[in-house]
């Protein structure tokens, strides 16, 4: 009989109180920021905070993964390695997320190092490099086909990672340049200055304008929801939700969609099974489309995806309501626009395809009244980008996470014993000396309700037994403290037996799957320098941030403009009629395209013609 395979839903924790309500809503593991040299400068978190995060964390089983992953200069070196001591003795983090492998050769503690996706990691020989190396678990890109995920799975045996939900970077992760060429903000070293979500204007070598203020290099966010059975077939164990900079709403809401869809393909699928403890309930339906969302698109999982961008906005456009029925100069009315409610934030694209936001003041009937009324056209579709209700609901308790136990109360010779197992196995027993009294009607019923009642323990208790010769007499108060000790010694129990992880990073010679390292491998230090040495590589330019490239690619994509413009040559579908190279404009900014078809790749520049 094959063993199941433990299944791990990640999520994002900008701080600590997202992190713990991620755990509440039902994620196995978490992911957060370092108070340094995290990929989101922004979200940077106290060794305080991680401490506790993980003190909870640990109580379900869940882990707690620290991103350290930005790439760092020699004199970050020594910081970045105290730090790092500090994360797993005082912290106590299950494992570091990383993209520079200049870490690697620093005195590090036994804790795990994770490959980010960082490191660009696309190809059956990336993979085996990195596991071969000593890394205990692999973030995929997100451009991968469900087929290439499972060619890498089929060669690899550490747990493998990928997105499953949230914002997609335009170019291959690690690999995008235009953010540190433009405005010295270096998305390596966790402050992009998302110039792919601008609005660019598209022109031919020419000069024609082919379309004016459209986002080109903004891209819908992922969404795999309908996938995951098919990812765990295809190897992956650990499903990531995208969002370390997003509120503790979405936290909430896509944490427990997922844990929903996984939960019920465990029902189905006993080979996989949840790596944490626990079972959450929640108080509101989840929906991903009443969270931050461009639109959704499944990407290339199942091949190139139509209409992946969000070339209208980059702004979170919500869920469809319906379309405009009436405009007044009071209300306006929608078709099946029965649900909206006060308060709530409504948009529609204008004749411009610009996305203009509603605000509800108040609904009567199938009337809605706005702050300022909107100037809309019958027929046009709105969205909702803010549910009032939706987020009042979120803003106060909406869910509770209980480990199942069992408590078996008996009597012995001096009084009282009671004995509690939970769903890990951790098993506790107490004594308690007390005269019997018979009771004079039978107490069962009135026992099993009072040690069922753990209020506010993270336990839940599926099952009391009684093991008496006769009907004995407890008081109420008596039992009500011996199952709280009891309970109490229970999660000392889980304190005591949760163990970190130990692994001892191994130094390897194996070669790299490259000789020669150029720009493109973000090396920064010495000790990565040495890294690549080490594994028969030459590092023959340094990382873009040390020494800026003149005309070379600063964005690698599979995303094509030309492609999703319908003009894939290809696909065989119609040719254009303006003259290559194209360009992108926006302000002073231009920058110049290039398009490799026998890769499916695009390359953008920092056009230099006008200098």
């Amino acid at each position: 009989m094959l063993k199941a395979r433990k299944i791990e839903l990640l999520a994002p924790a900008k701080n600590l109180e997202c992190g713990i309500e991620a755990i509440n809503h039902g994620a196995d593991a978490i992911y957060i920021g370092a108070p340094r040299f995290s990929a989101r400068a922004a979200a940077g978190n106290t060794l305080d905070d991680i401490k506790a995060l993980a003190e909870y964390a640990h109580l379900f089983g869940a882990k707690v993964y620290v991103a350290l992953n930005t790439i760092l200069n020699d004199k970050e070196l020594q910081a970045a390695e105290a730090l790092i001591w500090d994360l797993y003795n005082h912290a106590h983090a299950d494992a570091l997320i990383v993209q520079d492998m200049g870490i690697t050769r620093l005195n590090l503690p036994p804790i795990p190092l994770h490959a980010s996706t960082q490191t660009d990691n696309r190809s059956v020989e990336k993979a085996r490099f990195l596991e071969e190396a000593g890394f205990k678990q692999i973030v995929l890109a997100r451009e991968l086909t469900l087929d290439e995920i499972s060619e890498i799975s089929a060669q690899v045996s550490v747990p493998l990672e990928v997105f499953v939900h949230g914002a997609l970077c335009v170019s291959y992760s690690g690999q995008c340049y235009i953010s540190q060429a433009l405005s010295g903000r270096s998305a390596n070293k966790g402050a992009c200055a998302q110039y792919c979500r601008l609005p660019y204007t598209l022109t031919d070598a020419n000069g024609a304008e082919i379309q004016k203020d459209r986002h080109f290099l903004s891209m819908k966010d992922l969404n795999q929801s309908e996938h995951l059975e098919a990812l765990l077939d295809a190897g992956v164990s650990s499903l990531k939700i995208e969002g370390r900079l997003k509120d503790v709403s979405y936290v909430k809401n896509t944490v427990a969609y997922y844990r929903k869809k996984l939960d019920a393909i465990f029902e189905r699928r006993h080979e996989y099974v949840p790596s944490s403890s626990g079972k959450a309930t929640y108080s509101f339906t989840p929906d991903p489309a009443k969270s931050f969302n461009r639109g959704f698109t499944n990407y290339f999982l199942n091949g190139r995806a139509k209409n992946i961008w969000s070339i209208d906005s980059p702004k979170s456009i919500g869920e469809p309501i319906g379309k405009v029925a009436e405009v007044t100069t009071r209300f306006i009315s929608l078709h099946n626009g029965d649900d909206i409610h006060n308060g709530d934030g409504l948009c529609f694209f204008n004749y411009k395809r610009e996305l203009e936001g509603i605000h509800v003041n108040r609904v009567e009937g199938d009337r809605i009244y706005p702050a300022t009324i909107p100037n809309v056209k019958k027929g046009t579709m709105v969205y909702r980008n803010y549910d009032h209700e939706f987020n009042k609901i979120l803003s106060k308790k909406s869910a509770d996470r209980k480990i199942a136990a069992t408590i078996l109360l008996k009597e012995i010779p001096f009084g009282f014993s009671l004995e509690t197992e939970d769903e890990d196995g951790n098993y506790a027993i107490l004594n308690f000396e007390h005269k019997k009294q018979p009771a004079q009607k039978d107490q069962a019923e009135n026992i099993k309700s009072n040690l069922s009642k753990t209020g506010n323990t993270i336990f839940f208790i599926e099952k009391v037994d009684i093991n008496f010769s006769q009907s004995w007499f407890v008081p109420a108060s008596l039992l009500s403290e011996w199952r709280r000790q009891l309970t109490d010694k229970l999660l000392s129990l889980r304190k005591i037996n949760y163990r970190q992880e130990q692994v001892a990073f191994k130094q390897t010679s194996h070669p790299f799957p490259k000789e020669k390292i150029s720009y493109l491998g973000n090396v920064m230090n010495e000790k990565s320098r040495e890294f690549y040495r080490q594994h028969q590589a030459e590092v023959i330019e340094p990382a873009f941030e040390a020494e800026a490239q003149k005309d070379v690619p600063l964005m690698f994509t599979r995303h094509c403009i030309k492609q999703s413009l319908g003009w894939c040559p290809k696909e065989g579908r119609e040719k254009h009629a303006y003259k290559e190279p194209f360009f992108l404009t926006y302000n002073n900014t231009k920058l110049k395209l290039s398009f490799d078809c026998k890769q499916c790749e695009m390359k953008v520049y920092c056009d230099s013609s006008d200098n």
